[in-house]
């Protein structure tokens, strides 16, 4: 199943990004149920889904391996990306892969940030909001644009906000790089500095109430000549997004 964007059209205010109500009711909170065959087509790459395919999965490790070892970090394999409260998004131009993330859905097994940052988390679990978090995160720079990061994290949060209805999504990048997360997307520093035993080195939790996405997208999405400097406005246009949440959901082939 392949999608491609309309382009950079003039986003309708009344577009309804969200599930209707009885497609909702139907989907798991925890769990993803991912269609192999999707394929969200750009100019020149496309992203896809890694679960189901282990060639795949072995370039995205051997990218892990490569961004994370140039950086002096340790490089982890994380056995949990396959449970289905986990989705791999990779990146591909042609034959080469050339970026990867993890979307995790809090389940009973809780999110990876836990280890170092269960007290903030579980604050906002206790005012009865749905949290996740974005894992795994490597793009080759040479391939690397805010188009792409843009295309990735417009998944994330189809998947996230738009089908399984979380309100809050969490990250722990290096100290250095928290800049780019607050300046683009609108994350907040939500944890204090410590040492990320997956990695071995610093990191801080950022946090997104995914309320703010939805206002910058409504604001800017499809509309890159903004002077704007955040990763919304190379977003696709509302009716697109609308379009891509109804079939990224395992509840619309039912319907």
């Amino acid at each position: 199943m392949m999608i491609e964007t309309a382009g950079h059209a003039k986003p309708s205010p009344d577009v309804a990004l969200s599930l209707p109500t009885r497609l909702r009711a139907q989907i798991k909170q925890d769990s993803f149920s991912l269609n192999d065959e999707f394929i969200f087509e750009r100019a020149d790459y496309r992203i896809c889904f890694a679960q189901g395919s282990e060639v795949l999965r072995n370039k995205l490790a051997s990218l892990v391996e490569r961004m994370y070892g140039s950086r002096g970090l340790h490089v982890y394999h994380a056995i949990q990306d396959l449970h289905p409260s986990r989705a791999i998004l990779v990146a591909c131009r042609g034959e080469h892969l050339f970026g990867t993330l993890t979307l995790g859905l809090d389940s009973k097994a809780g999110l990876l940030a836990d280890t170092l940052y269960r007290p903030q988390i579980d604050a906002i679990r206790a005012k009865g909001r749905k949290v996740c978090e974005v894992t795994r995160l490597a793009i080759d720079p040479e391939y690397g644009s805010h188009d792409v990061m843009a295309s990735i994290f417009q998944l994330v949060y189809v998947m996230s906000r738009l089908i399984h209805g979380m309100t809050d999504l969490f990250i722990e990048v290096h100290p250095r790089h928290a800049g780019f997360y607050r300046r683009m997307l609108g994350y907040r520093i939500a944890g204090p500095e410590k040492i990320c035993p997956r990695v071995g080195a610093p990191a801080v939790l950022l946090h997104l109430p995914l309320e703010y996405a939805d206002a910058q997208l409504r604001q800017f999405a499809g509309k890159p000549m903004s002077r704007e400097r955040n990763l919304y406005k190379f977003s696709s246009p509302l009716r697109d997004l609308a379009a891509l949440t109804l079939t990224l959901s395992p509840a619309s082939a039912n319907c």
